[in-house]
Parts: C-alpha cells; structure tokens; sequence
C-alpha cells in the first residue's frame, strides 16, 4: 500500500472463520499500519488467542464496548452478525468494511472494489460493502472492456470453490473424498449433494425466478459496482470440489468492435490482472494457480463465434482474497490515502 504514517485502531469482526484468518495475513503481508488490534467472535471462541506479528492477541465477543475507539472494523462474521453489529461499530466512530450480503444492495451504502469504483468510497456513510466473490473478481476484468468497448451484454457461469462456503465446507470435501476412496458412505451436511466426485449447480436458495439467489447477486452487484443499472447479466453458478479460487466462463457481447489480441493488451495492462493465455504451450490459469496470489488471472481469451462482437475469457482467482480480505484491506487502504475516514468518524453519533 501507499505509505501511510497514522496508525489506525482495527477490529476483526469473525476473526476465528476463515475470511477472519486470511485477514490477519492480509494485514500483516501488506504491513497496514495498525496501531490497536481487536479480535471479535461468538462466544464459543471464548478464551481463545490468535498470533499477529508475534503477539499474542485474545478473542472477545462483540458487543457495543468492543468498538469504542476502532477506527476500521473488518466484518465478515455472517449478515445477521453484521446487522446487529455493524449499526453499533459506526455509533462508535468506525467504519466498517462487511463481507457478508448484508448491505451490498443498500442504495445508500457503497458496493466497492477499489480499482473498479474506488471513487464510491467518498460517500460512505460509515458502512461500505464488500461483494460478492465471484462478482469481485468478475468486476475487475468487465471494466477495462467496458471502458475500451462497450458491455452490451454478460454471460456468467461460475466454479465456485468449496472454502466459499465456509471452513465446514472444506472439512466435509475432505472427509468425504477420503470416504469415497475407502469405499464408504457419507451423506452430505453442508450441501445439497455430494460434493467430492461431483459438481453442484445450487448455491444458496432457490428464488421464484428460477435463479439462486447466489446468481442474482452476481446479477444486482455487477450492475451496481459498474454503475450500469440496465445492463443485461446472466448466471448460473456452481459449487465444484475445489478447495480454494473460484473460476468463471464468461461470454461478453461489446458495443464496438474489440479483437482478442487487444482484449489481451488491454487485460494485461491492468495492475490487478495477469493474463495466462497461450493455450498451444499449456498455459491458462487454474484454481490451484491462482490460490494465495493476489492477482485476477485471464486466460482463453477468444472471439465468440455466436457474436459478431463478443468475446469469451476464462477467469481465476483466490476468492478468499480477491473476493473478501485482499479487496477488504485494498478498500481500508484507499480510506485512508484519501482521507475518508475522519470525515465520517462521527457518522452514528
């Protein structure tokens, strides 16, 4: 990050869960200039301790008290958690940064990923929105073609890893990937079906729509991030039995004309993205690839022989990082580069 010399007060709202973990080395890889660190989660995690840069730090519950003088709250403990907390943190004088769903499509709260629309931060009211995974790392790729060319239409369908759906989640492809090799039985608790061997197309519930309601928020979060309300997006997403990194087929159709071979110089001109893609020497990004790296990865990048105008790309990245703690930390690091967090510092009081 740029260098920032004020220290800030940070809590980690849900800093036992995975995304809690990988905020913690975010931070500490990214060397953020934290001056006080609260560590928050459920009372189960009761006289637990965490280890950051060599300290030792206990657990707390969350509670009103536990965010006096927090100047950043990083949530991502669960919506419900964040409804009731989030309110109580900016009464406080923080503002968080929340990964779950539960303010993204807030009209006034800003959905962001920093390089895509960073200048939304300017108008948080205390509360800003992390997206979703799949729709993160989606939005970084989407806007230098919309600005070269022209979204006229997107078509989505996502492989989404395991660790998506929580640290249960990983446990239960573990287990029951090692059970199927023994030849034993394990029916599924976390998913709908078996996970390991196999491929899920239903993430979260069903809408009357047809769609799931993890699909319509790639769908409503796109359209909000690029600030195209009418833009014609479509998805269907699936579980898949990866551990970490979602993937993404996407079809784009354009509004002028883009060749692949510019959509590739394009692409590769982006900080966030690195494109892998010389399929005749084997090289296209994978999930295992992309795991722990901070890049979005683009590779099959070729023209759509449906559309005059479309391209098709392949897209790959950590979703544990692109689509929550490396986009959280980006969007605290542009608050304060830009002086956004005096400015509402006071916003619940």
């Amino acid at each position: 990050m740029a260098n920032v010399e004020k220290k800030v007060n940070v809590a980690i709202l849900g800093a036992t869960g995975r995304v809690g973990q990988e905020l913690l080395l975010v931070l500490e890889q990214r060397n953020f200039p934290i001056g006080e660190l609260r560590l928050l989660a459920s009372a189960r995690s009761k006289d637990t301790t965490i280890t950051f840069k060599g300290k030792q730090y206990p657990v707390i519950e969350p509670s009103a008290e536990a965010f006096a003088g927090i100047d950043i709250v990083l949530a991502s403990a669960g919506e419900e958690i964040s409804k009731k907390f989030a309110p109580m943190a900016v009464e406080q004088g923080a503002c968080v940064i929340d990964n779950s769903n539960a303010f993204r499509m807030e009209p006034t709260v800003p959905l962001v990923v920093p390089e895509v629309n960073g200048a939304a931060l300017a108008n948080h009211k205390g509360i800003i929105a992390n997206p979703n995974c799949s729709t993160a790392q989606l939005v970084v790729v989407l806007k230098p073609l919309h600005d070269a060319a022209g979204l006229k239409r997107v078509i989505v369908s996502t492989y989404q890893s395991v660790s998506g759906a929580g640290k249960e989640a990983i446990d239960e492809l573990e287990m029951q990937t090692h059970s199927v090799l023994h030849e034993k039985e394990m029916p599924p608790q976390v998913f709908q079906k078996q996970i390991a061997f196999n491929l899920i197309p239903h993430i979260d519930k069903f809408l009357d729509n047809g769609y799931t309601k993890e699909e319509m928020k790639v769908v409503d979060e796109t359209r909000k991030i690029l600030d195209l309300p009418e833009l014609p997006v479509t998805c269907t997403a699936v579980r898949v039995p990866v551990v970490i990194s979602h993937s993404e087929s996407v079809t784009v159709d354009l509004e002028r004309p883009l060749s692949p071979g510019q959509a590739r110089e394009l692409l590769a001109s982006s900080p966030s993205i690195e494109v892998w893609d010389d399929p005749s020497k084997g090289i296209y990004p994978t999930p295992i690839e992309a795991t722990g790296q901070d890049p979005v990865y683009v590779g099959r990048i070729r023209h759509d022989t449906s559309s005059a105008q479309g391209l098709n790309l392949w897209v790959v990245a950590d979703n544990l990082r692109i689509g929550a703690a490396l986009n959280a930390v980006r969007i605290a690091e542009y608050l304060l580069e830009h002086n956004l967090l005096k400015k509402f510092a006071h916003a619940g009081s």
